[in-house]
């Protein structure tokens, strides 16, 4: 991985906590990482560095696996409930000329 796609640690972690997530949604439906790396259509190595929260895989084979568990629309919940963006939004909302107390002479 060239420097420019180096992760920063904060972002390892959250590879590693989804790999982790992943594999215990496997285990839990009593999946063996066979018959998943097959219906997902990868290979085992693949789903091995998924589980192990390797930052090679694309968001396409993300969403196989998570079809495999039937989480894919869970991939739909990513931003949208934006806290800080909305808050960027509204702080850039123009609020329109004040009119001024004042009489004219």
């Amino acid at each position: 991985m060239s420097k420019m796609n180096e992760l920063l640690p904060k972002e390892k972690r959250i590879l590693s906590r989804l790999g982790e997530n992943l594999k215990l949604a496997r285990l839990r439906r009593k999946f063996s990482a066979e018959m998943v790396s097959e219906r997902a259509r990868i290979s085992r190595t693949t789903l091995w560095n998924i589980e192990t929260g390797k930052s090679t895989t694309s968001i396409t084979t993300l969403l196989q696996v998570l079809s495999v568990y039937g989480l894919e629309k869970d991939l739909l919940k990513v931003g949208e409930d934006d806290i800080l963006g909305r808050k960027i939004q509204d702080t850039k909302l123009s609020i329109g000329k004040r009119v001024s107390n004042r009489k004219s002479k």
